[in-house]
């Protein structure tokens, strides 16, 4: 493949930052995920 990204678009990319709502749902969304192991087995419950 050619080189896809130019330099201006990776410099773009190092100033990223997250808004506030999203690293609020990730976080809530993190504390409610249970995971839960029986017998070699996973079962992911989210508990809300």
């Amino acid at each position: 493949m050619a080189k896809i990204y130019s330099e201006n678009s990776i410099n773009k990319m190092n100033n990223l930052e997250p808004k506030e709502e999203t690293v609020n749902f990730l976080l809530s969304y993190s504390k409610a995920l249970s995971v839960i192991d029986y017998n070699k087995m996973k079962f992911e419950a989210l508990l809300n």
